[in-house]
């Protein structure tokens, strides 16, 4: 490194704490080299630990343990089949895909090698599973449910709480689900509450999902001595001789610089919670629809740019279709509460359809959320679809979750009050009241009504796939997605295409490092995560299909830039 000041030097930099961050960190201190992870907020883990916490890696152990036939050769078909169709997308160039596939399978290993508590969900299909290559049962990777009491004292109110406060896994979850019309639904719900009434006599402290992924990665970061300070906004890169070889962040209220030997990794989030640059490269979205967390404001994604950073993929999201109950919006910049969000989990339940604002139908309501709020924001360039309008009749209302409230209980008074839940005895009547053209919904209904009798979404081959019918009501029947919208009374409420990050970013190669527009790397500067353009390109092929490469880019970029850190000297 040159002869500029460096307050302190550690061989490896990472912004952010989210997912990845710590993976990279631990493979570093498994070469014994030094790691400082710099996080902006108070809280470590990022969007991650608030989210569902599941990892998209094809050809993992758990599904050889298992049984489950996958393989390079299955899985790269698929994402020909799916991600390979993505216009205009460079972060799926094939040479990406193919190291994702490579390296996915490594990192998970890595992780359980490191002591890392993983494991499969037994049954999550891929988005797209009836495409060349897909997995019914699933590529899914999540962590064991995770005691917080494990990790230090003082770390524990440092890690970002999960959107699910039950002592319940994802799969529990998903079955809870069920439990007004099964009895598997009943009995996990006991299971799940004899946990908690035991986790209050015994001191335990469950985290679930995302935030048992990122409390074990925490608690290996730590274990590993990896350095980790919260409260620690990166101001700006320091670019020392062709090279990123720093930061600048504060300390103590002071300009702190740090040098980095080895590199700079930046896993800093995405833009969902800045709606400047929203309205730039996202136009009809609001950062008032966001789950992501406070922090991914696109700064570090603007100071990339300015050191000649290519972008792509800007106009994408992680898509979450939701409707938003008064006063449950991101007015304070901090996320959407989801538990309390309607929409990616419900709306392909029978008896609901969603229509745009001509009253009619114009999409598979189950199937990938990324792709339903893709078409939400395609209708409406055409036809006025934002927000769009969840139909739904009585047999909904009384066998269903529906934001956040139980099956069958009355809802708040407030959502009727101010209009937000539309609610009449016949749909021509719900129609007057959503301002829609009552012949026109009518119409639409009767059609639907009409291909639920017959065993067939003539429109939109709704249930065609095996994921459609996962997120439906297994126990209905004949049709775990499908069924009538004819008994009253009727009920109507907005639906928007919400997000929980944004999937656009800096272009990077196979090994992680951030490109210029010309194709040649920015030496020493990696980058990871929704700041990134996704190598998932335009599409959603799993769940996990952010959290998956964010972890496995982050371990990739680890690998180069500790083997190849002489370049940068």
């Amino acid at each position: 490194m040159s002869e500029q000041h460096y307050d302190e030097t550690f061989d490896f930099v990472v912004v952010g704490s989210g997912g990845g961050s710590m993976c990279a960190a631990l493979l570093m201190r498994t070469l014994n080299k030094s790691v400082v992870i710099l996080e902006k907020t108070d809280l470590v883990g990022g969007t991650t630990a608030y989210s569902g916490g599941v990892m998209w890696i094809p050809n993992n152990r758990f599904m050889a343990e298992a049984g489950l036939d996958d393989s390079y050769e299955k899985a790269t078909a698929y994402m020909d089949a799916t991600v390979g169709q993505s216009e205009d997308a460079p972060g799926a160039a094939p040479v990406r895909r193919a190291a994702y596939l490579q390296e996915g399978p490594k990192m998970v290993d890595f992780l359980v090698d490191q002591g890392i508590k993983l494991r499969r969900i037994g049954y999550y299909p891929d988005y797209y599973d009836e495409r060349p290559g897909g997995s019914e049962p699933g590529r899914t990777v999540v962590a064991e449910l995770f005691n917080l009491n494990e990790l230090p004292k003082d770390w524990v109110p440092k890690l970002r709480p999960n959107f699910l406060p039950l002592p319940a896994s994802l799969d529990e979850l998903f079955s809870l689900a069920t439990f007004k019309n099964s009895w598997a639904g009943k009995r996990t719900l006991a299971k799940v509450g004899f946990r908690g009434i035991m986790a209050k006599l015994t001191g335990k402290h469950w985290a679930t999902a995302g935030a048992a992924l990122q409390g074990r990665m925490l608690q290996a970061a730590l274990k590993a001595k990896t350095e980790i300070r919260v409260d620690s906004a990166v101001k700006s890169l320091i670019l020392d001789e062709g090279a990123v070889k720093g930061v600048v962040t504060v300390k103590e209220g002071k300009e702190w610089r740090i040098g980095a030997r080895l590199g700079v990794l930046v896993n800093a989030g995405g833009f969902a919670q800045n709606q400047e640059m929203r309205d730039k490269y996202i136009p009809h979205t609001s950062a008032e629809w966001t789950g992501a967390r406070e922090g991914d404001t696109g700064e570090m994604l603007r100071e990339m740019m300015l050191l000649g950073a290519d972008i792509a993929q800007m106009d994408e999201t992680m898509g979450s279709q939701m409707a938003i109950p008064p006063g449950r919006g991101n007015t304070t910049g901090k996320g959407i509460e989801i538990g309390g969000v309607g929409g990616q989990m419900e709306l392909a339940k029978p008896h609901a359809i969603l229509v745009d604002q001509s009253g009619v139908r114009y999409m598979n309501e189950g199937g990938s959320y990324s792709e339903f709020c893709m078409n939400m924001r395609k209708r409406h360039a055409t036809v006025p679809a934002i927000p769009s309008w969840w139909i739904m009749d009585a047999q909904y209302m009384k066998n269903y979750m529906f934001c956040g409230t139980m099956p069958g209980s009355k809802k708040p008074q407030e959502w009727y009050d101010t209009g937000w839940l539309k609610r009449a005895e016949t749909i021509e009547g719900l129609a007057a009241a959503c301002n829609l053209e009552p012949v026109t919904l009518k119409a639409t209904v009767n059609k639907f009504n009409a291909d639920v009798q017959a065993g067939k979404d003539t429109q939109f081959h709704r249930g065609d796939r095996a994921y459609d019918r996962w997120l439906g009501d297994q126990f209905h029947q004949p049709s775990a997605t499908l069924g009538t919208i004819e008994q009253g009374p009727f009920y109507a409420v907005p639906m928007v295409p919400g997000d929980v990050g944004t999937c656009g970013g800096v272009v990077c190669d196979e090994y992680s490092r951030v490109l210029r527009e010309d194709g040649r790397p920015i030496a020493g500067l990696y980058a990871t995560g929704t700041g990134t353009a996704s190598v998932m390109g335009r599409y959603a092929v799993g769940p996990g299909a952010s959290i998956g490469p964010s972890f496995t880019w982050g371990y990739v970029a680890a690998k180069h830039a500790a083997n190849a850190g002489n370049i940068i000297e």
